[in-house]
């Protein structure tokens, strides 16, 4: 603890992004690019001697951050030191300082009676700080264990398990059905938030480190997971829950309804293969976008449409809109559910003059023209009732719509791997195996991350990758 009064002398600040109306004309980071050392000093003199410091317990880090000692460290400008404790539990803070909602902000114990201390902006600076100042390298393994291992998917999951199994001395190989290594890193998660050249950055230095790559291979279609035992030790499957739930109604299939994650992935790779927005039938250009379903991902539908160029977005959320403070029912220190203005948000609230969001909205039917391509949809309030959705009477609406993207979460992995490996599957469908031991119900065969664990956070990939890397160590052994 730097500063013992901190917390009771300076206010909570954050960094600011770039302005909106210069970065709703590029797709470059949202963020600035620099870090004013004086201020994030301040913020981290703003962290409390806590007795149990909940930032890192289960509630708060999945992947238990010594969020107090790198805040402290930060205070007293020791840098290179804070970036040591940092890479001790975070293979890649990179991408969780960029993506991460910082759960542990919401388990922050000044959180209890005041605003969060800005962890979040803290972590992103020291490791972009050790990145400018090159103390970030490829690292030497001197012992190799003569075993192999597979990976099945390269998104955080897999790319944590590579980096620790090969910091133990096994030869990783890891197998991507795309084209690029990153998973949803690469194609799920926009660049504007994600920058392209931050992941490519680590893959790198994996692969100068000793990490193979493989892509545009499709286990389980392409190479068989029988074929890939005859070459490797183990196997472990890290390919996401990328199942997305659809939304069945009325005309269905009319041309212009598309899933979310389709239409994010058609834009970044349009701009990595071309260098330029998505000019293809998915292209927001001159057209009234309704995303339905909120969270990160309808957030950056929204903000991709908006530089696609669309003449309107609209954003549908099942749900009321979340109090601004905490609910009775929704206590310190659980994740809080309330009211965010994100990114995307506030971009639309500058293209449009408001909020994308209309809340308690549930989607009826599209509606198509004779070539069936999407002309709008139909709309009802609903209300929820002691948990049992409602419909409300005389609400009906019809919007004009000529792009529809479903943001409404993922429901499990693809199955095709699964029966492959003929491995179980839970009751969610996801592939079956326990927290902390991840073996599957075939020898030899692992898994961890969405797929094991159903939709969730960068942080929890990272912390299954690092979880299944140990269990495979000890097996291999």
């Amino acid at each position: 603890m730097g500063k013992v009064t901190g917390f009771k002398e300076f206010d909570r600040k954050t960094e600011d992004y770039r302005a909106v109306e210069l970065r709703l004309k590029d797709y470059g980071e949202i963020f600035t690019g620099t870090h004013d050392e004086a201020h994030l000093k301040q913020q981290g003199a703003r962290c409390m001697d806590c007795g149990v410091p909940f930032c890192q317990s289960s509630d708060g880090c999945p992947i238990d951050n010594l969020i107090p000692e790198w805040n402290d460290l930060v205070y007293n400008d020791k840098w290179q030191e804070a970036l040591t404790r940092l890479l001790k539990t975070n293979n890649f803070p990179e991408f969780t300082g960029r993506v991460c909602p910082a759960p542990c902000e919401g388990s922050c114990v000044l959180g209890i009676s005041d605003p969060a201390v800005t962890i979040k902006n803290i972590e992103q600076a020291i490791v972009d700080k050790g990145f400018e100042q090159g103390w970030i390298k490829p690292y030497t393994v001197e012992h190799k264990t003569g075993k192999k291992v597979a990976i099945i998917g390269s998104g955080p999951a897999g790319m944590a398990a590579a980096d620790e199994l090969n910091k133990l001395g096994h030869s990783v190989t890891v197998f991507e059905r795309d084209d690029r290594i990153g998973g949803l890193l690469m194609y799920g998660i926009p660049n504007m938030k994600l920058g392209k050249d931050v992941v490519d950055r680590r893959v790198d230095l994996m692969k100068d480190s000793g990490i193979e790559f493989s892509v545009n291979v499709n286990v389980g279609k392409d190479i068989t997971t029988n074929a890939l035992q005859k070459d490797f030790d183990a196997i472990i499957f890290t390919t996401g829950a990328s199942e997305a739930r659809d939304l069945p109604v009325e005309n269905r299939d009319a041309s212009g309804v598309h899933m979310a994650m389709k239409y994010l992935t058609s834009n970044t790779k349009s701009l990595l293969d071309k260098g330029h927005a998505d000019e293809s039938e998915l292209s927001a250009k001159g057209k009234d976008v309704i995303v339905i379903g909120g969270g990160d991902t309808g957030t950056d539908c929204i903000g991709t449409a908006i530089r696609q160029g669309a003449k309107s977005v609209v954003n549908f959320e099942l749900m009321s809109q979340p109090p601004v403070d905490r609910a009775d029912d929704n206590p310190w220190p659980l994740w809080p559910l309330i009211y965010r203005v994100d990114y995307g948000h506030a971009e639309a609230q500058s293209a449009f003059g408001n909020d994308p969001r209309q809340y308690q909205l549930m989607t009826k039917s599209f509606i198509k023209d004779d070539q069936g391509k999407l002309t709008g949809l139909t709309t009802i309030n609903v209300e929820f009732n002691n948990g049992q959705l409602t419909e409300i009477t005389g609400t009906e609406k019809t919007w004009n719509s000529q792009l529809v993207l479903l943001s409404m979460g993922f429901v499990s992995p693809e199955h095709y791997l699964s029966d492959d490996a003929n491995i179980d599957l839970d009751d969610r469908g996801n592939y079956k195996a326990d927290y902390d031991q991840y073996q599957t119900s075939q020898e030899g065969i692992f898994t961890a991350g969405d797929c094991r664990r159903g939709q969730s956070l960068v942080v929890w990939a990272i912390d299954e990758g690092r979880g299944v890397a140990n269990r495979v160590d000890e097996y291999l052994r």
